[in-house]
């Protein structure tokens, strides 16, 4: 039953208090009309706990906005929500349209760093999260006395003579909740095995990243390069926007759950006079066995990355010559899962 304003309701108290549900939660389909923006379908959520986000249809179904009563949970670049048709996907031509956002899609054919391999070139995070996505379906309904919020559409990655990867996505909450809930499941409909590299880009922001916030996580921390070795020390801590700063990534050897799940979360304990906010990311390392966090604290790129991921940074080929390349058969289906989660209370923070 959903927790609302300190009291626990059934359906039918609820049903008998309002019109509609939409007064208390529920899904709303736009469309942005502003420059570099504008025709992008965007889908506002509000699930009446005080979580609200934006899913972009046209992005791949990703994540934008996330913010929890107001306060924004994410960082957002100056490029603005662009419509996939302005993506440059040779070179590092993904930060002109990479906005930020809750949650970016990396993939399909690379992850990391532009890569030639075998003739062929691969721009920066790959085109997964320009590609728009087909059969977008979206409801609420009750199920008990839970009221569910559910977004799916199915992304593709193809091109002749080439990979025919199809990603069904669902995205799903509840009335009361401040988790999202994503399953991601992989299917290569062509006739042939295909590499298959995916990150998901979590991106947090302030207010939730400040100089005093946390991050949260049981693992083993391994710089990616030596930029990233000189902040080894403070790799878990938040700073202050610093002039001048250059990205620090790591990667983390986690450690899961008896359940098989791992989570990490950044704190802020002292946002809103000490009352607190964080913001986690489950996922089951079985299935995204690579964990990397983008530090990120200068000036304007403000940011703390956390990125479950199948495959390392370094790039298709890098991957390829080191024999980790991940690789999906022909017909052969593969399934992430991860939970995105508002933590609020004392216990979790």
């Amino acid at each position: 039953m959903p927790y609302l304003f300190g009291k626990t309701y059934s359906s039918a108290d609820l049903r008998r208090r309002v019109g509609d549900m939409s007064q208390l939660a529920g899904i709303r389909s736009l469309s942005l009309n502003d420059g570099n923006e504008n025709g992008v379908r965007a889908l506002d959520v509000r699930t009446g706990s005080g979580l609200r986000f934006t899913v972009l249809p046209d992005r791949g179904l990703d994540i934008a906005d996330a913010e929890w009563n107001g306060a924004s949970l994410v960082w957002h670049s100056a490029s603005g929500l662009t419509h996939p048709a302005y993506f440059e996907p040779a070179g590092l031509g993904f930060l002109r349209s990479f906005y930020g956002g809750l949650m970016v899609t990396c993939g399909f054919m690379n992850v990391g760093v532009p890569s030639e391999d075998n003739g062929e070139h691969f721009g920066l995070h790959g085109r997964a999260s320009h590609l728009p996505a087909k059969q977008v379906y979206y409801e609420t309904e009750w199920q008990g006395d839970d009221y569910i919020l559910r977004i799916s559409g199915k992304v593709r990655e193809t091109r002749l003579f080439g990979e025919n990867v199809l990603l069904t996505r669902t995205l799903t909450t509840k009335l009361g909740s401040r988790t999202i809930a994503i399953k991601d499941v992989f299917e290569n409909q062509g006739f042939a095995p295909t590499p298959l590299m995916v990150l998901y880009h979590i991106n947090a922001g302030f207010p939730l990243l400040d100089a005093d916030s946390e991050l949260i996580i049981n693992s083993e921390i391994i710089p990616r390069d030596a930029e990233a070795a000189k902040g080894l020390d403070v790799a878990k801590q938040g700073a202050p926007p610093t002039p001048g700063f250059k990205e620090q990534v790591h990667q983390h050897r986690v450690t899961p759950a008896a359940d098989g799940w791992a989570i990490a979360a950044l704190v802020n304990r002292r946002f809103n006079s000490g009352r607190g906010l964080g913001l986690s990311v489950r996922y089951r390392p079985d299935e995204l066995p690579y964990f990397w966090q983008w530090r990120m604290v200068g000036e304007g790129a403000y940011v703390m990355g956390l990125e479950p991921a199948n495959c390392t940074v370094m790039g298709r080929a890098e991957e390829r010559r080191q024999g980790r390349l991940p690789m999906l058969a022909a017909g052969e289906q593969k399934t992430h899962q991860l939970e995105i989660e508002v933590l609020t209370q004392p216990f979790q923070l």
